[in-house]
C-alpha cells in the first residue's frame, strides 16, 4: 500500500513545484520582454548630435540633387531643448528650428536620421553645443565658399563635428567634381557665378555627409 501511494505523492509534489516555478517565471519573462521593447523603442529616438537629411523644397534643391546624384539637398544637427528636438541648420541664417517645423520644409515631410557608429557621450555633446554658438546667426552662403563668413547647411554640420570632436564626416570635394552638365545645374551656376565659376573651391555636400562611413542610419520618417 505504501509503495502504491508514494509515486502518487511524488507526482503531485512535482506538479506543484512545476506550477510554482511557472508562476514565478512568467512575470520575469514578461518584464524582460517589456524592457527589450523599451530598449528597441529608445534606439529609434532622436539624440543630441544626430544628423538629419531631407529633400528640401528650396529654389536650389533640384540643382543640388542633380549635381550630387542624391535625393538629399539639406541637412542639420539635432539638439534637445527643454526636452524637445530642434534642428540646428543653416538657412537664411544659422538657427534652431523645431523638428516638426523643419520637417514641413522637406518633400512630403520625409527625413532620414543618421548618427555616429559610436554614440556621443555627455562630454562630446557639450563640446558640440559649444561649437554651435559661434555659428548662430551667420548668413547663408549662396556661393558655397569655405571662408566661414557665411555658411551653408552641410558646411555647418561638417565644421561643427570637426571643430568640436576632430571628426571629419566625409572628404571635401572640389566644385568641379560634381555633375555640372545638367541644364538645371548650369542655369543655377550662371545665376550665382556668371562666367567666374570657382571650380576648385572646397565643398562638402549633403550627399557626401550622407555617405560618410562613420555614420549609420537609425531612422527614416515617411
Amino acid at each position: 500500500m505504501n509503495g502504491a501511494v508514494a509515486p502518487r505523492a511524488c507526482g503531485a509534489l512535482s506538479v506543484s513545484l512545476l506550477a510554482l516555478l511557472v508562476r514565478r517565471m512568467i512575470p520575469s519573462a514578461l518584464l524582460v520582454l517589456v524592457l527589450l521593447g523599451r530598449t528597441a523603442a529608445a534606439s529609434g529616438q532622436l539624440r543630441d548630435g544626430d544628423i538629419v537629411f531631407q529633400s528640401s523644397r528650396s529654389g536650389q534643391s533640384l540643382a543640388v540633387q542633380l549635381a550630387t546624384h542624391s535625393p538629399y539637398s539639406h541637412v542639420g544637427i539635432v539638439f534637445m531643448r527643454d526636452g524637445k528636438p530642434f534642428v540646428y541648420e543653416a538657412v537664411a541664417t544659422v538657427r534652431y528650428t523645431p523638428l516638426e517645423e523643419w520637417r514641413k520644409h522637406g518633400d512630403g515631410g520625409r527625413y532620414v536620421v543618421k548618427r555616429l557608429k559610436t554614440p556621443l557621450d555627455a562630454a562630446q555633446v557639450e563640446k558640440l553645443r559649444e561649437a554651435a554658438s559661434p555659428f548662430e546667426g551667420k548668413p547663408y552662403d549662396l556661393y558655397f565658399e569655405w571662408t566661414g563668413e557665411r555658411i551653408y547647411c552641410s558646411e555647418l554640420v561638417w565644421k561643427m563635428y570637426d571643430q568640436a570632436l576632430g571628426v571629419r564626416l566625409g572628404e571635401l570635394q572640389k566644385l568641379r567634381e560634381f555633375d555640372l552638365g545638367n541644364d538645371v545645374v548650369r542655369a543655377k551656376i550662371r545665376e550665382r557665378y556668371g562666367a567666374n565659376v570657382p571650380l576648385d573651391e572646397p565643398v562638402i555636400s549633403p550627399a557626401r555627409l550622407f555617405a560618410a562611413p562613420l555614420l549609420i542610419e537609425v531612422e527614416q520618417k515617411k
